[in-house]
């Protein structure tokens, strides 16, 4: 077997499209991340960290969040949380809101029901509230593609109580654009991410397959059924985010899909597996119904393209989360 292509360095993979660098260092407005302890908002502290340096940063960036603490950005760098009941004493000024904050699907087999939508709609309201006080003119909401099956009757029944939830959302943000002159929300409905900061490794198939994978253990692919998935790198998503976000026009309202090509987990599987000289695994396939989840690819792509960013491959989307699980093996 020949030698095996190194990983990228982690500062590459932390680092926006040229066009996001450059859309956000144009820009003047602060930028405040609600929900920045989590895979989403710890990839975009970091990639706004790289474009703005250090002095920008502590500038323009705020991050809010359960409490207090500090979040490692990787290398070596940490930005500190506030907490989120303070979100609305920042003082007025031109805003960018980055609105991640949710208690995701995971979640719902802990709690009644009730009390699950009383958590999240409870968020919702806070950081809705803040946002005429403190200045936020343009906003992104991280959505979920579980919203399109919120009234999907043969869809998992968290699946659905989860995406009626972002549905929700959905509505309440884009009625705020609505109703403010100079207002915009980008909200982008995401399916499957790649990339640093990558969580729940043991539920992210492409994560747990790509762990096996860095301790050279075979990749086993347990589910039962066909399952379809379409993956993005992270840094691609928030770049095409931040250059809608800061664009001089635009809609008021505007809602994609995260993209990517439609793979199965046993080619996921293969991929990995050739990339780091392991094996796959297959557990027998049954007869049952496929379980696809994947957003709008060529939708998508044609964003990407229109904006100027260019597209990260899913080889590469691979090596960067494996340079990530590797930087922070357990």
């Amino acid at each position: 077997m020949g030698q095996l292509a190194p990983l990228p360095s982690l500062a590459q993979t932390l680092r926006l499209d040229p066009a996001a660098r450059a859309a956000i260092a144009a820009d003047t407005r602060r930028i405040v991340v609600v929900g920045a302890g989590g895979w989403i908002g710890r990839m975009a502290l970091a990639g706004l960290y790289d474009a703005l340096g250090e002095a920008a940063m502590h500038d323009r960036v705020v991050a809010f969040g359960s409490s207090t603490r500090g979040i490692d950005i990787g290398l070596g760098r940490c930005v500190t949380q506030h907490p989120l009941d303070r979100l609305s004493d920042l003082p007025e000024r031109p805003t960018l809101l980055m609105h991640l904050a949710f208690l995701t699907k995971d979640k719902v087999a802990g709690m009644a029901s009730d009390e699950y939508c009383a958590a999240n709609r409870a968020l919702s309201k806070s950081v809705l509230g803040a946002l005429e006080p403190i200045g936020v003119e343009r906003l992104f909401l991280a959505s979920s593609g579980a919203a399109a099956y919120a009234a999907d009757p043969n869809a998992d029944a968290a699946l659905r109580l989860y995406g009626g939830l972002k549905a929700e959302d959905e509505a309440r943000f884009g009625d705020w654009a609505r109703a403010g002159e100079g207002r915009r929300a980008v909200i982008a409905r995401i399916f499957n991410l790649s990339g640093p900061f990558i969580n729940k490794h043991e539920t992210y198939a492409l994560a747990s397959f790509i762990r096996d994978a860095l301790a050279h253990r075979p990749i086993e692919v347990r589910a039962p059924v066909r399952v379809v998935r379409s993956y993005v790198a992270l840094r691609e998503l928030l770049s095409l985010v931040l250059v809608k976000l800061t664009a001089r026009d635009g809609a008021t309202v505007t809602r994609f899909d995260s993209g990517g090509d439609p793979v199965e987990l046993g080619e996921v599987a293969v991929e990995v597996a050739s990339r780091f000289g392991t094996r796959v695994a297959r557990h027998p396939m049954l007869d049952g119904k496929a379980n696809i989840y994947a957003g709008d690819g060529d939708g998508y792509a044609r964003l990407l393209e229109r904006h100027g960013i260019t597209p990260v491959p899913f080889l590469d989307q691979i090596a960067e989360t494996a340079s990530f699980l590797a930087a922070y093996a357990e």
